[in-house]
C-alpha cells in the first residue's frame, strides 16, 4: 500500500474529519492544528487567534486508490473557499481555508486545481485558500477525535456537519466507502 499525507483546513476540523473518514482510499484522518508559530498549541490557545494555527485535518491516503485531485474536490465541496477567516458561524483565522502540502507535486496539482476552479468561475467571489508547505502538525486533544461520530445529536453536528455530509454524498457518491 502506498501512502501520502496532506493537511487541510476547511473551517472546523470536526466537519472535515467527518467527511474524509467516509472516503475510499483514506486510511487515517487526524484533527489538529497547523500553520502557526506557537509550539504545542491547545484548542483554547488556537481559539484566541493568537497562535497563527488553523484547525486542520491530517489526511493519510493511498494514491493507488484515490487521486489527490479527488481529495481536493472533497475539500472544495465541504467548505466555502471564498470567505476569508470564516466558515459559516465559525469566525477567526483558525477557521481559514488552507492547504498545507507535503510534496511539491501536491503543491503543483493544488495550484492547477485552484486555477481551474477560478477559470471556471465556480464561485462568484475569488478563492482565498492559502497554500504553504507543512511545517508542523499538532494533534488536537482526544475529545475532538471522531467528534461527529460521538455527538451526532449535538446541534452543531445537526445544523453544520450534516449539510456538508449531504453535499458530499450528492457530489461524490462514487468516492464514498
Amino acid at each position: 500500500m502506498s501512502k501520502e499525507t496532506i493537511v487541510l483546513g476547511a473551517g472546523c476540523f470536526w466537519c472535515s474529519e467527518a467527511a474524509y473518514t467516509r472516503i475510499k482510499g483514506v486510511t487515517s484522518v487526524r484533527s489538529g492544528y497547523a500553520g502557526g508559530t506557537t509550539p504545542n498549541p491547545t484548542y483554547y490557545d488556537v481559539c484566541t487567534g493568537l497562535t497563527g494555527h488553523a484547525e486542520v485535518v491530517q489526511v493519510e491516503y493511498d494514491p493507488d486508490i484515490i487521486k489527490f485531485e479527488d481529495i481536493l474536490s472533497v475539500f472544495f465541496t465541504i467548505h466555502d473557499p471564498t470567505t476569508l477567516n470564516r466558515q459559516g458561524y465559525d469566525v477567526g483565522t483558525e477557521y481559514r481555508s488552507i492547504i498545507l502540502y507535503t510534496t511539491d507535486q501536491q503543491k503543483n496539482i493544488a495550484e492547477k486545481y485552484i486555477a481551474k476552479l477560478t477559470k471556471d468561475k465556480i464561485w462568484p467571489d475569488p478563492i482565498v485558500t492559502e497554500m504553504e508547505k507543512l511545517d508542523k502538525f499538532y494533534d488536537a486533544e482526544a475529545d475532538h477525535y471522531r467528534y461527529y461520530e460521538m455527538n451526532k445529536g449535538n446541534s452543531y453536528c445537526t445544523l453544520v456537519i450534516n449539510p456538508k455530509l449531504a453535499a458530499l454524498r450528492a457530489r461524490h457518491a462514487d468516492l464514498l466507502k
